[in-house]
């Protein structure tokens, strides 16, 4: 389905949007940060957090990093100074691009056992499918933190991925 130079440019691509989704974030104060705009994790902080645990999750799934202190409906609390999160987020980045370096075409091409927290049952899926969708999750909440900064008057970096070099 996906091979490891698929992965280790999307792990890349992550971390160069994060990248600039945290510098637009930065120009805006506390409050505008936290305001409920109206998506799904209200604000652009609270967006900023789930998309951190999801993250976590789906790597401590994929190589058994540590899970999120936290369940999916407090995803948007994760980390509550701006400080840390910026942290936070730079270093799982770092991680995510270490662990994308690490991978087979074998792992790719198995499958994944995991119990949902979300459907509070077991499933099982091609890790494949599994990566592909942490990497769609990941760009379906940045285009809303995209969004919710325009809105805001920030001005994040374009999301093409073509205008970049980020090959793995």
């Amino acid at each position: 389905m996906i091979g490891t130079a698929y992965v280790r440019t999307m792990a890349r691509y992550n971390a160069w949007q994060n990248q600039s989704l945290y510098t637009a974030a930065a120009t805006l104060d506390d409050a505008a940060r936290r305001q409920d705009r109206g998506a799904f994790f209200q604000s652009i902080q609270g967006t900023l957090c789930h998309l951190l645990w999801a993250d976590r999750m789906w790597l401590s799934r994929f190589a058994g990093t540590p899970k999120p202190a936290v369940r999916i409906h407090e995803s948007a609390g994760l980390v509550t100074g701006w400080d840390d999160l910026v942290v936070e987020r730079q270093a799982f980045d770092a991680t995510l691009t270490d662990w994308a370096d690490t991978l087979s075409q074998d792992w790719l091409s198995g499958d994944l056992t995991w119990f949902s927290g979300a459907t509070q049952r077991e499933m099982s899926k091609p890790i494949g499918l599994l990566v592909t969708h942490m990497f769609n999750h990941q760009t379906h909440h940045r285009g809303q933190v995209h969004a919710m900064l325009t809105a805001a008057g920030a001005k994040p970096e374009d999301t093409d991925l073509m205008l970049v070099d980020v090959a793995g």
